[in-house]
């Protein structure tokens, strides 16, 4: 099996997330897509709803656009800060700034991750350097990256999926899979065979199946200060017997090295695009 990995793309949920609206007017949604579409909305439609009453905004159309205007702006996702509005405190009332004498630190260190060093703040050249790590050491070429946000794991990348696959697990609620206990453990989980495992129900497992995958290994992206952001995990073609103690060590110091970034990450570009929003909001109050 290579270790070249393809072109990592964009998951469902991301596309649906884009505009925020259906498909082309008379194309059926499959059961999945409305699933997926209805969950994007949620976690916008709250942060609209808390904009709109904390800037007394006019509706939540202006509370979207707020939000849109500083994912474009400083190449955040929109979903992130959507996330973050409903989960952190708001700015003082009357406030100038949202987070004032806020630290500036440097962009972490990536070693083992091959980011040029032009992109090393860049969300998307770092996730996919790390989705391109964790396959070349668990010797794969399938594999997604997923974040933690609104409550729930979310399929920010992947490689070597199919359709079906990534429309299953764009998000993931409950604890049935590898990937959900790996979170709530803060520790790698491997499936050795996904056929006879009993961490999933039927329904994963099938998809999981369907999809070429006979083990998985989920490895948890988790800030220094125990926080889990996100996972990466590997999919196989056999059932496996296992990592050797040398692979689950680069493993894990990958996972630390990509949680703190990410880390470094909401707490700069993430926060400087939030505190664009609150100006933004507070000039055209």
């Amino acid at each position: 099996m290579t270790n070249e990995i393809p072109r990592t793309t964009s998951s469902t949920s991301d596309r649906i997330q884009a505009h925020l609206e259906p498909g082309p007017a008379g194309q059926a949604e499959s059961p999945l897509e409305l699933r997926n579409r209805q969950l994007a909305r949620a976690g916008v439609e709250a942060a609209q709803q808390v904009l709109l009453d904390r800037y007394r905004l006019a509706s939540p159309v202006e509370g979207f656009e707020l939000l849109r205007g500083a994912s474009q702006r400083f190449n955040v996702k929109l979903h992130t800060l959507a996330d973050l509005v409903v989960r952190i405190a708001g700015p003082d009332e009357g406030a100038v700034q949202w987070f004032p004498r806020r630290p500036r630190p440097a962009a972490p260190a990536l070693p083992g991750l091959r980011v040029p060093p032009e992109a090393r703040t860049n969300h998307a050249a770092v996730l996919q350097a790390a989705l391109r790590r964790v396959l070349h050491i668990t010797e794969t070429d399938m594999g997604n990256v997923q974040l933690a946000e609104h409550r729930m794991l979310r399929l920010e990348k992947h490689t070597g999926l199919n359709r079906q696959f990534t429309d299953f697990f764009a998000f993931v609620q409950d604890s049935t899979t590898a990937c959900a206990q790996a979170a709530r453990q803060r520790q790698q989980v491997t499936v050795k065979d996904v056929e006879s495992s009993d961490i999933f129900d039927e329904a994963s497992r099938e998809a999981i199946l369907q999809a070429g995958s006979r083990a998985a290994h989920s490895l948890p992206l988790v800030s220094r200060a125990g926080q889990v952001i996100g996972l990466i995990s590997s999919h196989h073609e056999q059932p496996l017997r296992g990592f050797s103690r040398p692979q689950l060590t680069a493993l894990a110091s990958t996972g630390a090295a990509v949680g703190g970034w990410l880390h470094w990450h909401r707490q700069t570009a993430v926060l400087d695009a939030l505190e664009h929003l609150h100006s933004t909001a507070r000039i055209a109050a």
